[in-house]
């Protein structure tokens, strides 16, 4: 004769071999560690080729390692006036070209995953495709980096370059004009983001 002592038993047994048989979950946000991490922007000028360091950046990345790596997501934002070349004039120029009296923030945030390729032991070759904001203006940009993961860390390497005009920006001027910059910059980065 079939008990409910029975049938809960054998209804909890099914539950229990239900839970353990099903995958475990393994998407994890990481977050963006800004002491340990590098942004320069590099470009050249009439006089100089010159660099500026990002000092406030922020950021987070979510992945899924169920199966095969998954960025399921990607945002990265730097404080504009956080740009910093030690060269107060400088800084001010860019300030200026970047509109940071309306445009706080330069940010990156991403649309679509092109390609995720294993180069290693938790090593990738990325393409991704995002939208790009700087002084104001968006654009869809593409970006390539290499993706390092380990148990609490995620590490992304890699540079950008682009047109200051795509964006509506002017090249900065100095000394009455006679030092002009070049219309092109590369932005460079290495990033740590950790749980």
């Amino acid at each position: 004769m079939i008990t409910i002592k029975t049938i809960t038993k054998s209804m909890l047994s099914l539950l229990c071999m239900l839970i353990l048989s099903t995958p475990e979950v393994y998407s994890q946000t990481y977050t963006l560690n800004n002491q340990a991490s590098k942004l320069t922007v590099s470009g050249t000028s009439s006089l100089h080729d010159w660099d500026i360091d990002a000092e406030q950046q922020k950021g987070q990345i979510g992945l899924d390692v169920t199966t095969d790596l998954k960025i399921e997501k990607l945002t990265f934002e730097v404080t504009a006036e956080s740009l910093k070349s030690g060269k107060g004039s400088m800084d001010k120029n860019t300030y200026k070209a970047l509109k940071t009296n309306k445009h706080k923030s330069i940010t990156f945030q991403l649309t679509e995953v092109n390609t995720i390729t294993t180069s290693g032991t938790n090593t990738y070759k990325v393409e991704v495709t995002g939208n790009l904001s700087i002084a104001g203006a968006t654009k869809k940009q593409k970006m390539n980096f290499d993706l390092s993961t380990s148990s609490d860390k995620v590490t992304l390497k890699g540079e950008k370059a682009f047109k200051m005009t795509d964006f509506g920006i002017d090249p900065p001027k100095a000394l009455l004009g006679t030092i002009t910059t070049g219309d092109e910059v590369t932005i460079k980065f290495n990033t740590i983001l950790t749980k």
